[in-house]
């Protein structure tokens, strides 16, 4: 959730960090702060702002901090209110700066014993422990680098951190345990950053700290260590998009953007994944194929988004491949017990990989006798990637909207791909043909965003509203699902989504002319069915706002606002169906005047439970 951003370099960093926050905006936060030593007066100087990353740059106009080494971070809360007192980076002594994002679950313990020892607390944080532990191990004549080891033994939960020494000018530490943390590499400067994102306007070369790695960063050389002290090996990668990637452009939101990215994110998701036909197995990794020659069940772990995306690929592995499959909120999966089944492949899904719940869930399946681990992620040097057996990208680019439009799609190809390479071992022979329906979806999606115009006119008449129900059967349901998340996301307007079957076992109860009913149909096996339970809306007076396909044969009334879709291929309708719910969500927020990109207390990569 929240940001990090560090830097030593022979120039004035100031600057370098306030952009690294910038660009780290889109993952949530309510507060942003800086320390950087001071290179006219040697002291170590730090500013904090409750607020937007704004707040702080305004403040640094009247009080610039000069330097050549620095540590900056935006905040959102977990111990202590959006304060300033709260806010990062914390000092002990105005000698040691820390920043910090997770949470260390015994910090009351090490607090009372640190009171106990005559420090004083500044904040209601649990960071400020980590800063006070540190210099009562430099206070007992330890380097800063045996003191932040000594320290990290104390510390129970999930962290990454960026330490600084006012009396080291030369030396910055980083460190992660559970929580995204990056090296820029740069000439004679380096970096780090919570996302390679904060860090494009320097560099496009990256080391991936993992878990446990402790790195001693200077100017002109990077060492990575384990805890207990022994030397790692981080291969150097060079960042795979291009700079302009988290640029607007010339659209007015990144949401908007990105919901126009998806036809050339379809494109890249299939990209050296078929020939002739079929999938390639290889994609998925070294070993996929003996592990998918086992599979006989698919166990599904992800939240959020993510999981709308896992609760479609439930239908289409049970409906082409013929076996079961499970799919589970992480956050439920990895608090209550479980039962594996034999032969079982565990699945996860994450847009950033950091995920705090799935990848725990993750960890805690690990212990059981589950086949084999898959991630669908977005982000290749990821905890969730590198923790799993195989993984395959979903290539999306990076997403900065909070409320998630490219990923979903791209997840569902990406789910679709895998289901087909289950598939083939069950007897399945339409693989060419639905290979074929996937590279249709370029066009079909184009086709889709050609009808912006008619969702804006449709988005007009939510601008007043304060409930709202969506409807879908079949695959359709979690699309339904996922299109009132995004409404809620960005509108704040509530909204709920059922099976259509369900509107006469209770929330027909709420259906009146206040009440905006958006369906979604589909021409599939369902079609009639779905169109009995939306005269059962109009029966009520209800006031039916209905995408459908355009072999679905309704004409729109009083009651009825109607966009027609393309004909779609029955097995792809839950990914072309899902972009015009995106934009009636993206339109609403506008007229509402939200903040569509950053809505109220969301976060884009939740990295913390």
């Amino acid at each position: 959730m929240c940001g990090i951003v560090g830097a030593i370099a022979g120039r004035n960093i100031s600057a370098i960090l306030l952009e690294g926050l910038k660009r780290l905006e889109y993952r949530g936060y309510d507060s942003a702060g800086m320390a950087v030593l001071n290179s006219q007066t040697g002291q170590l100087d730090h500013l904090k702002r409750v607020g937007k990353v704004a707040q702080l740059d305004a403040a640094l106009t009247g009080s610039p901090l000069p330097g050549y080494l620095g540590i900056a971070h935006t905040r959102w809360a977990t111990h202590g209110k959006p304060e300033q007192r709260n806010a990062h980076p914390h000092l002990s002594a105005d000698r040691i700066a820390v920043v910090h994002n997770g949470i260390i679950e015994n910090h009351t313990a090490l607090k009372a014993e640190l009171v106990a020892d005559g420090y004083q607390f500044l904040s209601d944080t649990d960071t400020e422990v980590v800063t006070h532990l540190i210099y009562r191990e430099v206070m007992a004549g330890k380097s800063l680098e045996v003191a932040l080891k000594e320290s990290l033994k104390r510390l129970d939960g999930a962290y990454a951190l960026a330490v600084i020494d006012q009396q080291q000018p030369d030396l910055l530490l980083a460190t992660r345990m559970g929580s995204p943390l990056v090296i820029g590499v740069g000439v004679e400067e380096n970096f780090i950053a919570s996302d390679p994102l904060a860090l494009l306007q320097v560099t496009d070369r990256f080391i991936y700290l993992e878990e446990g790695d402790v790195a001693a960063i200077t100017r002109s050389d990077i060492k990575v260590e384990s805890l207990a002290g022994e030397p790692v090996t981080r291969e150097v990668q060079r960042f795979e998009h291009g700079h302009d990637a988290a640029d607007k452009g010339l659209y007015r939101h990144y949401m908007l953007k990105e919901i126009y990215e998806q036809p050339d994110v379809i494109a890249r998701v299939l990209e050296g994944r078929i020939h002739q036909g079929h999938v390639l197995e290889q994609v998925f990794g070294s070993g996929a194929s003996e592990l998918f020659d086992q599979v006989k069940m698919v166990q599904i772990v992800a939240c959020g988004t993510s999981y709308n995306a896992g609760v479609v690929a439930r239908y289409w592995i049970e409906k082409l491949v013929g076996i079961p499959c499970m799919v589970e909120v992480a956050s439920e999966f990895r608090y209550r017990k479980t039962v594996c089944m034999p032969g079982t492949l565990f699945i996860t899904i994450s847009q950033s990989g950091e995920t705090a719940d799935t990848l725990s869930a993750l960890r805690e399946a690990k212990e059981q006798s589950y086949l084999g681990f898959l991630s669908i992620c977005n982000v290749a040097g990821s905890s969730l990637v590198r923790e799993s057996d195989l993984a395959i990208m979903t290539n999306a680019g990076p997403e900065i909207g909070v409320a998630s439009t490219k990923a979903f799609t791209s997840q569902l190809v990406v789910l679709m791909l895998t289901t087909l390479v289950l598939a083939r071992r069950y007897g399945f022979d339409d693989e060419q043909e639905i290979v074929a329906q996937l590279e249709q979806l370029i066009g079909l999606t184009e086709q889709v965003l050609a009808l912006d115009p008619q969702i804006q006119k449709m988005a007009e008449h939510f601008v007043d509203k304060h409930h709202a129900l969506f409807l879908g059967r079949g695959t359709i349901y979690p699309v339904a699902v996922e299109g009132a998340l995004k409404l809620k996301e960005i509108s704040y307007i509530h909204a709920e989504a059922y099976p259509a079957g369900e509107l006469k076992h209770g929330p027909l109860a709420l259906v009146d002319e206040d009440m905006p009913v958006v369906a979604i149909a589909p021409n599939n096996s369902l079609l009639e069915k779905l169109q009995a339970n939306l005269e059962e809306v109009r029966a009520r007076g209800g006031k039916l706002f209905l995408f459908a396909d355009s072999k679905a044969q309704v004409k729109p009334g009083n009651d009825l606002e109607l966009i027609t879709l393309p004909d779609v291929p029955t097995v792809m309708a839950p990914i072309i169906y899902s972009i015009p719910l995106q934009l009636l969500a993206y339109y609403v927020a506008c007229l509402k005047g939200t903040d569509v990109d950053q809505p109220r207390n969301l976060a884009k990569s939740v990295t913390v439970e």
